[in-house]
């Protein structure tokens, strides 16, 4: 299978090994598209793409730019388009509906989700919606053995609207317990810190999906504390409560886990090994770039041919 694979040139979240995944289970074309390539999609391709040469063309790029340009994007053949971040369809954002309503436009795309629920949500609207869910870079991260002198943290952003559920829970706990809550620069601060961390405040809060952090830091040995995402979602991941995670609904119900976990300190080397075997055996990139390979394989369903003034404004380019 030849697959053409676009991706964001500039990515907060380093993905590359992910990249690579997908790259060995299939002969792979990737290209990194910058911001001015997203914007003007019409234009790169007629530039430098021969539709033709490929079985399925994998979009993987910025969705605000990818809803402004529906209309070339409903001509492209084979389309497969990977997501990160269809959650906000369904949460109070920005791009809350915006998933759906774009996806109406392209009936006939897969939609590669990375939460369980989100996808059977998108299933249920008539979406040809497969589960691939997030997981981590195991050439970067991984359990060093060393000291874990911090207690009780989390590690990234609170800012974004999406969220503001997060922000509030975990100023809500760092009121009643010494928690850390900081952001490092990825690759070895980043893995420095999450071995020094004993037990990692995963606060999803409303986003009916756990977020990459939760996998990253079950790799490097941490106890992970995770705000339930639900039975559907937990079943889907291999995740059991006080087993290979610490699952919780609230600040009440995390910190008296916690202080079952302060008096037995075999269970929480328990659940920390635990987590990090499950994240190592199923979560690390290159084992989850063959489950994407694997969702596009099947035949996709039919797109109508695109009209007239489409097919001229992509000969043109513009």
């Amino acid at each position: 299978m030849k697959v053409l694979f676009l991706v964001q040139k500039e990515q907060r979240v380093i993905l590359d090994r992910f990249y690579e995944g997908i790259a060995a289970h299939c002969d792979c074309d990737i290209r990194w598209l910058d911001d001015t390539e997203q914007r003007h999609l019409r234009r790169y391709f007629k530039q430098n793409v021969d539709v033709t040469n490929y079985d399925r063309i994998l979009f993987f790029l910025r969705f605000k730019q990818e809803i402004r340009q529906v209309e070339f994007i409903a001509s492209v053949p084979n389309l497969v388009i990977l997501e990160h971040d269809a959650y906000q369809n369904y949460i109070p954002c920005k791009y809350s509906g915006c998933f759906s309503k774009h996806y109406r436009h392209l009936p006939w795309a897969r939609v590669i989700s990375s939460g369980f629920t989100v996808t059977e949500q998108l299933r249920s609207e008539g979406f040809d919606a497969v589960f691939v869910p997030k997981g981590y870079d195991g050439t970067l991260l991984h359990d060093k053995g060393i000291e874990r002198d911090i207690e009780l943290a989390f590690v990234g952003s609170v800012k974004s609207t999406a969220y503001d559920g997060r922000r509030r829970l975990l100023e809500d706990l760092g009121q009643q317990e010494t928690l850390l809550v900081t952001r490092t620069k990825s690759g070895a601060e980043y893995l420095e810190t999450l071995n020094r961390i004993r037990f990692f405040v995963s606060a999803d809060v409303g986003m009916g999906e756990y977020m990459i952090k939760n996998f990253e830091a079950m790799a490097c040995g941490c106890v992970l504390l995770a705000y339930n995402q639900g039975e559907a979602e937990n079943q889907a991941l291999g995740f059991i409560d006080m087993e290979n995670l610490v699952l919780y609904r609230d600040v009440a119900e995390l910190r008296q886990k916690l202080a079952v976990l302060r008096q037995n300190p075999a269970l929480t080397e328990h659940i920390a090994r635990r987590g990090r075997d499950l994240a190592a055996s199923h979560y690390e990139f290159a084992t989850l770039g063959a489950s994407v390979v694997d969702a596009m394989r099947p035949d996709l369903r039919q797109q109508p041919p695109p009209g007239w003034m489409t097919r001229f404004r992509n000969r043109l380019g513009f």
